[in-house]
């Protein structure tokens, strides 16, 4: 319990270490698009991929519940509010989890190890606002437009086994799908990939600049930022979710 006490506290000075760092250099110019497009363009065929066959399973399972109340035909509304409302955001937040949270916490620890870090300083650059800040800014730019895609994907592949094998018509299930979310669930889909993003790539940064030495300090580092940055996300958004739709149960 201690340890994981001083772990909090250590992480929020490094935040606050971060923000100061922000306002007092600004953000670095450059290298912002090209993190959004390492952590966003690169990531899609994951996503995609991911995205497709939750939705599948899904609209399977959603099926096989609602086919012995007869009500075969909400099968397009479980989906929907499932895939925008909770699992689209977990999805992408776990993919950007695995794949850029791994690659920045590794990067960052490999500087550290090599003192590449120290170098940035002994130059008067600051390492917190030139190594942080454009892959942060990167993920907040994608995560949010990654989620929307998550969302399309998962809906258009439930809506094509509904039609093509459970034999439920097209309309029946666009019809459910569409009445059963509202334009607002879109807009608290980003506000969970926002708040996402942030733990994630924060997360990442903290173990990268204070990792152990060596390769295994460097791969310790990585494994359990990636760990505990989906864990928390996974955590996180039931209060958030509570939060958003509390009033509405």
């Amino acid at each position: 319990m201690t340890e994981t006490l001083a772990g909090i506290g250590r992480y929020g000075l490094f935040l606050k270490a971060f923000v100061r760092a922000l306002l007092t250099h600004g953000l670095p110019k450059g290298h912002t698009i090209k993190e959004a497009y390492k952590i966003g363009i690169q990531s899609l065929p994951i996503l995609v991929v991911i995205s497709a066959f939750v939705g599948t399973n899904l609209a399977l399972q959603g099926y096989a519940a609602f086919k012995p109340l007869g009500g075969q035909r909400m099968v397009g509304m479980f989906v929907s509010m499932a895939g925008v409302r909770e699992l689209a955001p977990i999805i992408a937040a776990a993919m950007i989890a695995a794949k850029a949270g791994t690659e920045i916490a590794s990067h960052i620890g490999v500087m550290r190890i090599r003192e590449q870090i120290d170098a940035l300083e002994v130059m008067a650059v600051n390492p917190l606002a030139h190594l942080i800040a454009p892959r942060l800014l990167g993920i907040l730019m994608v995560l949010p437009a990654l989620t929307m895609v998550a969302i399309f994907v998962m809906l258009a592949a439930a809506g094509m086994v509904c039609v093509f094998q459970l034999g439920i018509h097209a309309e029946v299930f666009i019809q459910f799908a569409t009445e059963a979310i509202e334009p607002i669930d879109f807009f608290y889909g980003a506000v969970k990939a926002f708040a996402f993003g942030l733990i994630i790539c924060t997360i990442a940064c903290f173990y990268g600049f204070n990792c152990g030495q060596g390769p295994e300090g460097v791969g310790q580092a990585t494994n359990r930022a990636v760990v505990l940055g989906s864990v928390i996300c996974i955590v996180l958004n039931y209060f958030i979710s509570e939060l958003l739709y509390g009033g509405l149960l």
